[in-house]
């Protein structure tokens, strides 16, 4: 781990970091001891209320990194809105919301409430009518409440913008530049995410005062176990590939990402035509039918999950046990979020690359040096057997 640019190799356990008892109690009944890299970087300066703007790979405990910090700095007798977390995702935002939750479970008084797009406005207005501090939200939907005037930001201290890249690729800059601008107060701003792009650069430059720089690299110690290969096929027997695939390997619960909303269509009639159950999740279907599918795929009653890049990010999903790049990713960074479902909680994981035509080779190959992540060439021999090659 570096902070601001420095090499720190000390991670430090919970009771270390001079938390309160309510908080120790939280943490311990979660069975937690050691806190992470990030969480040791940055909860010591959060309690400081410094700005902080942390990289670190996925999976590596960065909600708890903010949230602690954020609970133990809530005035439980306050009726404000003390703290606010930004999410891209619904599912993201829901998965924060709980996460803190179990954080207050000994701090009394202490709420939060989530606020995010395809529930009934009105629900959310008896949540905020029962004063949370701590408030959980999608940037649309939180403009859309403060546009109501159903909530106030005047008295918020701390902000949190949670995979903050992805937030800003999706096309919230304006939001988010909005809300920031509605709390002049603010005592500290955090900015966490598993890349820092230029767009998170910005936000950073304008909002944020001498930031603490913490970033935590991908290594044998939080690396996630993922075997990832790479196969040449031709585009019209993508499908019959991956339906190959999914027999071969036994895989119970797979993602399969494609560049385009049709494409993911196409790809759930394909599978469901060959008997494999599948689904397409993406940003034109209705947030209640999304809803539904991902239920059904976590119950296990969907084997195969279509999903574009920005209907997938931030999914509650941690037990995949394979990705296929059914399209090979138009960006780098989409790279690394696609095959960080798989391999999640210390499992092993793989994911299958399906390579058809001159330009998806070339893409592949310069991911290939972007991540420093090692995919093996493979193929099918004539025993019908996946074996790797060498590589090109």
């Amino acid at each position: 781990m570096e902070i601001n640019g420095q090499a720190v190799n000390e991670t430090l356990q919970y009771a270390q970091l001079g938390l309160s008892p309510e908080l120790m109690r939280a943490i311990e009944k979660k069975g937690y001891m050691q806190a992470t890299p990030v969480q040791s970087g940055a909860i010591p300066f959060f309690m400081e209320w410094k700005d902080v703007i942390a990289k670190a790979p996925t999976g590596t405990g960065k909600t708890f990194a903010f949230g602690i910090p954020m609970v133990e700095h809530v005035d439980p007798a306050s009726r404000d809105v003390q703290a606010l977390v930004l999410a891209p995702t619904r599912e993201l935002a829901l998965q924060i919301q709980d996460e803190l939750r179990d954080l207050c479970a000994f701090r009394e008084g202490v709420r939060v409430a989530c606020l995010y797009g395809g529930q009934p406005i009105d629900r959310q207005i008896v949540q905020l009518k029962k004063r949370p501090q701590i408030v959980v939200a999608t940037p649309g939907r939180l403009m859309d409440h403060m546009k109501r005037r159903t909530i106030c930001l005047d008295k918020v201290q701390t902000v949190v913008l949670d995979e903050a890249d992805r937030m800003l690729d999706m096309g919230f800059v304006r939001d988010v530049t909005h809300i920031l601008d509605k709390m002049p107060d603010r005592r500290n701003l955090g900015m966490f995410s598993a890349t820092i792009s230029r767009e998170v650069m910005d936000i950073s430059w304008v909002y944020q005062r001498d930031p603490v720089e913490i970033t935590v690299p991908a290594d044998a110690a939080n690396k996630p176990d993922i075997a990832q290969f790479r196969l040449d096929v031709e585009r019209e027997q993508k499908a019959e590939v991956l339906a190959r695939l999914l027999e071969m390997g036994d895989y119970e619960r797979v993602i399969a990402f494609c560049n385009t909303r049709n494409m993911t269509d196409r790809l759930s009639g394909l599978l469901n035509m060959r008997g494999i159950s599948c689904q397409a999740i993406h940003g034109e279907i209705q947030q209640s039918v999304r809803e539904k599918t991902l239920k059904k795929f976590r119950d296990g009653q969907i084997r195969v999950l279509a999903a574009t890049d920005v209907a997938a990010r931030g999914l509650d999903i941690d037990d995949v046990d394979a990705v296929f790049n059914y399209d090979v990713p138009d960006e780098n960074e989409y790279y690394i979020h696609r095959i960080g479902r798989t391999g999640r909680a210390k499992r092993h994981g793989v994911a299958f690359s399906l390579v058809s035509s001159i330009t998806e080779g070339l893409r592949l190959d310069e991911i290939q040096k972007f991540t420093g992540n090692k995919i093996r060439p493979a193929r099918f021999n004539e025993q019908g057997d996946l074996v790797t090659t060498a590589q090109k």
